[in-house]
Parts: C-alpha cells; structure tokens; sequence
C-alpha cells in the first residue's frame, strides 16, 4: 500500500521525512507495521525516516484514526515541528530496527528541512478486515511574508496561582495517583506547571475520591502533592469525596466586592470575557457619566466606589465571569444573586 502510494505520487521513499504510523499498540500489529515502514521508506536513504502515532496522545480514534493523524501532520508541517510519541523511549524489541533507517520520535524535534524540496510525510491508517491506506502529504509553497509589525510588550502577571486535580475510585488510589503524578513531573523539567494543568483536567478520568494541590511554581505544587500522598494538611492542598448527583451554583456578587483593576488579568489574557465584558460596557456607558472599563481600570478607587459606577461595573465583570466559565462546559444548575447580584 505505501510503495502504491509512492508510486502514485511520483516520489521515491527517500522524498518523505517522517510517518505517522496507525499504531495499533499491540504486539501483533505494530511489529507488522514497523517492518513495512521499514522495507518501504527504510532503504537507501541519507537521513532516517522518522516515525510516530498520535494514539500516544490521545488513545485510539476508532474510525477517526486517519483523519486524526492527517490533522497532527498539517500542524507539524505548519509549526515546523514533529512532536515526540509518548512512552516510546525503548523501541521494540518485536522489530529488527536495523532493517531499515527508521528512528522513533521519542522527543519532539525541529522538521529538518532538505533543500530543494518540500518537508512531507506518510499518514497510515488500518482499519477492520484489512482495509489499509497511506497517504503523502506535501507542504504547500512558501510564500514570502510581509515584514511583522512589531510586538507589543506585554508583562508577565506575578502571582498566579495554578491548580492540579487528581483523582481516584479509592483514597488509596488518590494518594497512589498524586506520587505518581509528583514523580512524572519531577523526572521532566520541561513540563511546564500551567500545562500540567491543562492535561489533568483535559485528559484524565474524574472520579469520585478528588484532591486539589494549587500553587504558583512547580516546588510548591510538588510539596502540596506530597501532602496529599502522605495524608497531612497543607494550606495549598484539599481533598474530599465527590457527590454524583451534586449541582453546580453561582452566586453573583453585590456592592462592596468592588475593586480597582478587577478583572484585568482575565480581560488582557482572555477573549471570551473581554468581549462579554466590552459588549457590556458598551450597553452601560450609555447610562453613566464616564466609560465604564475606563472606572474599573483606573486609578480613582473613590469614583469606582460611587453607586453609579459600583452596580454597572459588578454586573460587567460577573456577566464576563459566566460567559467564560460557560466557555469552559462549566454551567450552573441555580443561579442567586446578593443585592445587585440579583
């Protein structure tokens, strides 16, 4: 199937950087595949092919298989980098690799780019009963681009604070996930803490025993995780049983909560609530004496504190709080409101 791709594209083996492999992630079938990617794109060629499967990042994609690695391959292309496949630091010891020039993408590398010729890459995708394909994808031509106008500056906000969530179906397996977890990110400094983050909440299972460690470089966080696997109290670390049939509510905050500069980290590092936040203070300023985010983001906390200006600019920020928490799946099942947060 990859020698009729070839073929069909015009190309010899040697023209193609990189494959994404299928990689069923089993002892049958990637051995089978290796060898084939290995007679195929293997022989006769200056540089190693290299080799990977987004199923390390993701799991299996069922029918999707193909398409998912022709995605991954696109973004590859556009980033000029090919991105390492997870737990592959030992090839397999099923695959003769001398076989072939063939090398496993166990880090993320820069695409090298071979001149005279566009960067491209194999995709394969093997379904049911044999139904195999492989495709070549090509860069398109590059086009010069326009001189970039100058960055603006931007400050890097001091303080935040990022939380880790761990779960379990056991308190034992809670502890047993949070050493885990604290060992994985101690062995790669690369990791960094926000996305970390992002990875726990978007790719690991919720279950009911939770713990919650929260902190603004990765030794706090990792002495939280400690506490957490040795069962002691820590002031950045909270764990607890989650209720199946619990709700979600969100109580909108009155008068008095107000203060200068609330909610600017959020609106200079968020779309989804300065829009919401502008698109209501552009319905507002028509009522009051002075732009709205003009009050919020200024410097006189005595105007800010004006009943005229308080109400309007609660009502702004918190209606920007939900649309962005909505943003995230996250809805209430009760709303409630303390006097203008009503």
């Amino acid at each position: 199937v990859i020698r009729q791709a070839l073929a069909g594209a015009g190309l010899n083996p040697a023209d193609v950087d990189a494959v994404e492999a299928h990689g069923t992630g089993t002892a049958l079938g990637d051995p089978i595949e290796a060898q084939a990617i290995l007679a195929a794109y293997g022989q006769d060629r200056e540089r190693p092919l290299l080799l990977g499967s987004v199923k390390s990042n993701i799991g299996h994609t069922q029918a999707a298989a193909g398409a998912a690695g022709v995605i991954k391959m696109v973004l590859a292309m556009q980033h000029g980098v090919l991105p390492r496949t997870l737990h592959a630091e030992e090839p397999s010891s099923h695959v003769d690799w001398t076989a072939g020039a063939v090398e496993v993408l166990k880090d993320s590398v820069d695409w090298p780019r071979v001149e005279g010729r566009a960067r491209r890459a194999g995709v394969s995708s093997f379904g049911l009963s044999g139904t195999n394909a492989h495709v070549v994808l090509e860069e398109p031509p590059v086009v010069a681009e326009p001189e970039p106008e100058p960055e603006p500056v931007s400050v890097p906000v001091a303080g935040g604070v990022v939380p880790w969530v761990v779960s379990g179906r056991t308190g034992a397996a809670l502890r047993g996930q949070a050493g885990r977890l604290a060992e994985f990110v101690s062995a790669d400094e690369r990791l960094g803490v926000a996305e970390v983050g992002g990875a726990l909440v978007r790719s690991r299972s919720l279950f009911e025993h939770r713990a919650v460690v929260w902190g603004s470089d990765r030794a706090e966080l990792l002495r939280a995780l400690e506490s957490v696997v040795s069962g002691e109290e820590a002031l950045n670390a909270a764990t607890g049983t989650a209720r199946r049939d619990a709700r979600t509510a969100f109580l909108f905050a009155g008068q008095g909560s107000q203060r200068l500069g609330m909610g600017r980290e959020l609106y200079d590092t968020h779309p989804v609530f300065a829009d919401a936040f502008d698109a209501a203070c552009a319905h507002l300023d028509t009522e009051v004496a002075r732009p709205l985010r003009e009050v919020v983001f200024g410097e006189d906390a005595e105007r800010l504190n004006r009943t005229e200006f308080a109400q309007p600019a609660l009502f702004a920020l918190e209606v920007a709080l939900f649309r962005l928490l909505e943003s995230w799946g996250v809805r209430p099942d009760v709303l409630a409101g303390h006097s203008i947060g009503e």
